[in-house]
């Protein structure tokens, strides 16, 4: 008897298991209960059983029983229907968003970079005739502080800060300072040194007002002008922390050579501004997804100038994609690459896919992916589908790449915005 339920057990144990591999019940799971669309998007469903129909009576969507797909046709909430005979079985719940364009970059560009305040990027020694010392230091003043006010005054450029320093030091008078550290604000007392046989006063702090560089623009929105660029923060060389923006401008830039890279050793794009110097847009955004501002007017990269579609994060297929990006003075040249893996995200995170650069003549000329070329648009299917932003440090050919609609979201374009909502 007991043997009995033993091979009866072991029976319903083998069949419950074997279910999982059946394949009609494993399309029915595969039935997602989320779908996200873009208006004019279809996606079709896996038809588990024959019997199974779809049903829906929304505007935004039509759903097609015959090829069992769903099509978005305009923005809003919907709800489709899995049915099995007259028996619902499962509810998928849709949302069908504003169909947005933009124009993919590929251009190589200058940032220029004024930070909030000024940087604090290390401390000296004053040697005064009281001995060496560093006021600043002595002030507790860090390194990665940002002095954003003294005695007061709003300061926005290094050349705010010496006539004040020595102002002070000759009345004898401590600076109070205010300090933006991480996400506080600090008040801050600071008294000038002398140095011996000089007569200008120190802080005991180097301080910086700006940063420049070079990247790659990835998109703009013709409709708004605002654009997306390097797909990464910009931090300080010295302290390494993200810096905070108060203004700056992109420009035009040509690259000049190319130091290739290899497994340990990733290369870089040497480049330079361009003889005019023509400034493009501004820089109002510096975060984990890139830079973000406006651009002056519409700037084309002569492959790809019309306005585009773009892939959301759970629409990028593993496959074959390709980048945009220049190797050679402003030439925009479209080079192939193999998307390796791609995590779809609810929320926004900055290493949403793996990508390797698979075009002979890439390879030939930079070993694969390198340091300026991060912010390279990339194209799969006729839509925009995300950034290149890093190098992987061992094997130069492979790196990691962001989705588009983070960089989007970055920029101010929010593809999820409700427009009834915004109109009430």
């Amino acid at each position: 008897m007991v043997d009995t339920r033993k091979i009866i057990g072991v029976i319903l144990l083998v069949f419950i298991i074997s279910i999982g591999f059946y394949k009609p019940v494993q399309e029915y799971v595969s039935i997602p209960k989320e779908l996200v669309l873009i208006e004019g998007q279809q996606q079709q469903l896996q038809k588990a059983f024959p019997v199974f129909s779809l049903s829906s009576n929304d505007e935004a969507i039509t759903v097609n029983e015959d090829n069992f797909t769903v099509k978005a046709n305009g923005q809003g909430d919907a709800n489709v229907t899995v049915t099995m005979g007259s028996a619902p079985v499962k509810n998928v719940d849709v949302k069908v968003l504003k169909d947005i364009k933009i124009v993919p970059g590929g251009q190589s560009i200058g940032v220029k970079l004024n930070t909030l305040g000024v940087l604090v990027v290390g401390h000296h020694l004053v040697d005064s005739v009281d001995g060496e010392k560093s006021p600043g230091e002595l002030a507790d003043i860090e390194v990665g502080d940002i002095i954003t006010k003294i005695n007061g005054e709003k300061i926005e450029n290094m050349s705010q800060v010496t006539p004040i320093i020595q102002e002070a030091g000759e009345n004898n008078e401590p600076l109070r300072l205010e300090v933006r550290r991480e996400n506080e604000v600090l008040k801050k007392e600071i008294m000038p040194l002398k140095a011996k046989g000089e007569s200008s006063y120190r802080l005991g702090l180097y301080l910086r007002d700006s940063a420049a560089g070079v990247g790659t623009l990835t998109f703009f929105h013709p409709d708004s002008k605002n654009y997306g660029a390097l797909g990464h923060v910009i931090s300080d060389m010295d302290t390494q922390k993200p810096i905070v923006v108060n203004d700056g401008q992109i420009v035009s830039s040509l690259v000049t050579s190319i130091e290739k890279g290899s497994n340990g050793d990733p290369g870089e794009k040497l480049a330079r501004f361009t003889n005019d110097r023509k400034i493009l847009g501004t820089i109002t955004k510096n975060s984990p997804f890139g830079i973000f501002g406006k651009l002056h007017d519409p700037i084309k990269n002569n492959i790809m100038d019309q306005a585009m579609p773009i892939a959301l994060s759970h629409q990028v297929k593993e496959g074959p994609a390709k980048i945009l990006t220049v190797v050679e003075g402003e030439e925009v040249k479209e080079f192939d690459i193999e998307v390796v893996s791609s995590v779809p995200q609810k929320f926004p995170a900055t290493k949403g896919m793996v990508i390797k650069v698979t075009d002979p003549e890439l390879l030939e000329a930079t070993g694969g992916i390198i340091q300026g070329m991060s912010g390279s648009p990339i194209i799969q299917n006729g839509k925009v589908i995300g950034a290149v932003t890093h190098v992987f440090v061992n094997d130069a050919t492979s790196g990691y790449a962001c989705h588009i609609e983070w960089m989007l979201q970055e920029a101010g374009i929010n593809i999820y915005a409700d427009e009834k909502a915004k109109a009430s």
